[in-house]
Order: C-alpha cells, then structure tokens, then sequence
C-alpha cells in the first residue's frame, strides 16, 4: 500500500509535512468531463508524515500544529510535488498550511 509506504519512508525534516494531495475533480457539476489540461490544482490534502517542528533562534524546538491523519487546506502553489512508489505526494511548509479541515 502507497500511503504505509510513503509515511515510513519519509520522514519531512523541520516544519515540513508529506500530504497526499486530494483527487482532482474529474466533471464539473453540471456534469462536463473535464480534461487534465482543465482540472484545477488540489488545494487539500491528507497529512502522510510530519517533522518534529521548526528549531528557534534560542535552540528550543517550536511544536507542530499539524499531526499525522489530518486533512488540510494549503496554498495553491505550496510546497513541492514528487512521486513515490507511483503516487503524487507533495512537501509543504508548515507555513504554507492554512487551515485544518474538521469533520
């Protein structure tokens, strides 16, 4: 499985989080098909791994406000996108993160 793979072979350094960018919409709701060249970017995702937390100016480790599991909302040119074991994943900033998404 892709997800148990990516979260055990990475391991995001500093304030940096792994998400697994949502599916891109496929049809519009008014049901055109969309081509890949038309869909827009995935803007939410799912938290893969996390770092431990950005280190501050007095050598203190600042905590993270993100954890593993949770779906969030970030910048739309955020981060960087890679694939691993096939899957689109991308490195985003804890920064670039701007919001958490609750059920």
């Amino acid at each position: 499985m892709a997800k148990a793979t990516a979260s055990k072979n990475l391991r995001p350094l500093g304030d940096r989080v792994v998400v697994r960018p949502s599916a891109r919409e496929e049809m519009t709701k008014s049901g055109i098909v969309l081509p890949d060249t038309a869909k827009e970017k995935p803007q939410e995702g799912e938290i893969l791994a996390a770092g431990p937390g950005r280190v501050l100016d007095d050598g203190k480790r600042e905590p993270m406000d993100v954890k593993v599991g949770q779906k969030v909302l970030y910048g739309k040119y955020a981060g960087t996108e890679f694939k691993v074991d096939g899957e689109d994943l991308l490195i985003v900033s804890q920064k670039d993160i701007l919001a958490i998404v609750e059920d």
